[in-house]
C-alpha cells in the first residue's frame, strides 16, 4: 500500500523539530569527504548517536524494538532528508553496524541476536568491523581459509583478515570462517559474530598512501566464539557474505550511512572562480561533463536506493561513483596544478580516489555482477566449481 502523502508529510515536520533540538544546522566542512578519508573520530560518531537515541532515525527501516522507526521505504527516505539538514559527523565508522551487520541481522540472525546486538548499534555503544577478505584469497572472498572448529558450545578460529576498516576499536567483528574444507568452497563457510576485545584477536593497522590508518590486519589464534552468536546455520556463510556485499554496495547510496558524502563538485566550481579561471574553455568543459557524470550517478543512485531488494543495480551504482570521484579528484588537481598534492584540500580525495576501485569489491568484480545478472552475459570461467576447497 502507498504511503499517504500527508502522513509522511507530517513525519518530515515531526522529525525536523525534534532533530532541531538534538543537532545543530549542517555546516560546511573544511574538505570533502569520501569512504572515511582523512577522518576517524568514533567519538564523534558515538555521541551523534546518542544525540537521536530515542527518535530512531539512525536506522528508520529498522523495527522499533531494536532501536529503530519500523518506517517504510518512504518514510526512511524522510528521515535521511532530515538528517541531511543537521550538522554530522564523517559517518563511516558507523557504516559496517548500520549498512551492513543491521540488515544482516534482520534476515539471519535469530530473535536473540537481534534484540542483543541491534539496539547497541543504534545507539552507538558497538561498532562493528567486516572480518571477510584474507591476505592469500584477493578478491575471490569465497577462498578464505580461516578455519573454525567447533568444540561443544564454542568454536575456535584461527587465521588472519586483512582490510579490515575500524577494527582497532570495533567491539563486534561480523566474521566469515571455513568450518569444512572437504566440500566445495563456497558451501563450507559459517558466518559469526566476533568479540573483538578477547585473547586470541591482534589487531595490526595498515597505513595507506593518503596517511589513512583505518585499514587493519586481524589475526585470529584460537579466538573463542559462542556458538550463540553464529550467524545463520552451520554453512549458510556464502548465503549470508552475498547479502552482506549487496548491502555494501547499496549503500554507498545512502550518505548517511557513511557513503560518498559530499564530493565536493560545489566546492569545485567555487575554487574555479576564486583561481580566475571560470571563463577558461578547457575548465568549464571538464566542470560541466562533472557535473552531467555527477547527475547521472544521483540517478543511479536512487535507482539502487529503491530497489526493494539489493542487487546488481548496487554494483552499477558503485562502478558509476568510482569513476565521476575519480574524475573529480583528477580535475581538482589539474585545476590547482602542483600545489593540489602539497597540502591542497583536494590531496586527501586525488590519494583516496584509487581506493575505490577495490573497496567493497573491485570494479572487476562489479562488472561481473552486471554482465551476468543484468546482460545475461556467460559467466566467467570457474575451474574450481564443485571441487573440494582442501584439493584447490
Amino acid at each position: 500500500m502507498a504511503d499517504d502523502v500527508d502522513e509522511v508529510e507530517a513525519l518530515r515536520s515531526t522529525l525536523r523539530a525534534e532533530l532541531a533540538t538534538r543537532l545543530p544546522p549542517r555546516r560546511e566542512r573544511p574538505t570533502p569527504s569520501i569512504l572515511g578519508s582523512g577522518s576517524d573520530n568514533d567519538g564523534e560518531c558515538r555521541a551523534y548517536l546518542r544525540a537521536l537515541a530515542g527518535t530512531g532515525a539512525a536506522a528508520p527501516s529498522w523495527p522499533c524494538e531494536y532501536g529503530g522507526m519500523g518506517a517504510t521505504p518512504a518514510q526512511a527516505r524522510v528521515a535521511a532528508e532530515e538528517l541531511a539538514r543537521r550538522d554530522r559527523p564523517d559517518l563511516y565508522p558507523l557504516a559496517v553496524g548500520l549498512a551492513l551487520v543491521g540488515p544482516v541481522l534482520l534476515r539471519h540472525g535469530t530473535d536473540e541476536q537481534k534484540t542483543r546486538f541491534l539496539p547497541r548499534i543504534a545507539s552507538g555503544d558497538d561498532i562493528w568491523c567486516q572480518l571477510f577478505s584474507e591476505p592469500e584469497a584477493g578478491s575471490d572472498l569465497a577462498g578464505l581459509s580461516c578455519r573454525a572448529e567447533r568444540d561443544g558450545d564454542e568454536w575456535r578460529v584461527t587465521g588472519a583478515k586483512v582490510w579490515s576498516s575500524r577494527a582497532h576499536y570495533s567491539e563486534r567483528g561480523l566474521l566469515l570462517a571455513r568450518h569444512d574444507f572437504s566440500v566445495p568452497k563456497h558451501a563450507g563457510i559459517t558466518a559469526f559474530a566476533l568479540d573483538m576485545h578477547q585473547p586470541g584477536v591482534t589487531v595490526r593497522p595498515l597505513r595507506q598512501m593518503n596517511g589513512d590508518a583505518h585499514f587493519n590486519q586481524v589475526f585470529l589464534d584460537g579466538a573463542v566464539v559462542d556458538d550463540a552468536d553464529r550467524i545463520g546455520d552451520v554453512g549458510e556463510g556464502w548465503g549470508i557474505a552475498l547479502t552482506t556485499l549487496a548491502h555494501e554496495r547499496g549503500g554507498l547510496a545512502d550518505s548517511s550511512g557513511g557513503g560518498m558524502g559530499d564530493f565536493g563538485l560545489d566546492r569545485l566550481r567555487a575554487r574555479a572562480r576564486e583561481l580566475g579561471r571560470a571563463d577558461d574553455p578547457v575548465v568549464r568543459q571538464r566542470l560541466a561533463d562533472l557535473y552531467v557524470q555527477s547527475q547521472v550517478m544521483v540517478l543511479t543512485m536512487r535507482r539502487a536506493r529503491r530497489a526493494r531488494v539489493p542487487g546488481p543495480e548496487g554494483s552499477g551504482m558503485k562502478l558509476r561513483a568510482t569513476r565521476v570521484v575519480k574524475a573529480l579528484a583528477d580535475a581538482a588537481i589539474a585545476l590547482e596544478g602542483p600545489a593540489g598534492v602539497a597540502g591542497s584540500d583536494w590531496e586527501m580525495l586525488f590519494l583516496t580516489a584509487p581506493s575505490l576501485s577495490i573497496r567493497g569489491g573491485t570494479d572487476e568484480v562489479q562488472r561481473n555482477i552486471v554482465g551476468e545478472r543484468v546482460l545475461d552475459l556467460p559467466p566467467e570461467p570457474r575451474v574450481d566449481k564443485g571441487v573440494p576447497f582442501s584439493e584447490i
